[in-house]
């Protein structure tokens, strides 16, 4: 899965096939003509409203691949004493470290396929040193 360039439309299309969902229960489902449909398989973003359905009906969490996304590719935190310090936000509060079995091959693989060393891993992604080399010895089970 490439988190950086994200199709959602494909993703959603391809969920569909593997669920294999009747195209007639999908366009009940968003009252909408099947054109309508195959447009939202084209579109390489979609209103958060619209996500929020197709999961539901898919039963399957199409947001994560933008957490993933922020993980792998947000710049991290800026660790300077001059930015907001302290400031409590309205907004709910979630761990950044949520990290998927999707997420975790996806680093293995450019690790075993050398592309990053662990290093790299650790200073790009931000993934603490333990929780990589747990990971590793994990996936040599």
């Amino acid at each position: 899965m490439d988190f950086k360039n994200i199709h959602i439309g494909k993703l959603i299309q391809e969920k569909v096939s593997e669920n294999e969902v009747n195209i007639l229960r999908i366009c009940n489902f968003f009252k909408a003509g099947e054109e309508q449909i195959y447009d939202m398989y084209e579109c390489h973003e979609l209103s958060t409203g619209i996500l929020l359905r197709w999961s539901k009906l898919l039963e399957y969490d199409f947001f994560r691949m933008y957490s993933q996304h922020l993980i792998l590719y947000a710049p991290p935190k800026s660790t300077d004493s001059n930015t907001k310090q302290n400031k409590k936000s309205e907004l709910p509060q979630f761990r950044k470290s949520l990290y998927t079995k999707e997420m975790i091959d996806f680093i293995l693989e450019m690790i075993e396929t050398q592309k990053k060393t662990k290093l790299e891993v650790i200073q790009d992604y931000n993934i603490p040193k333990t929780t990589l080399y747990k990971w590793i010895e994990k996936s040599k089970r």
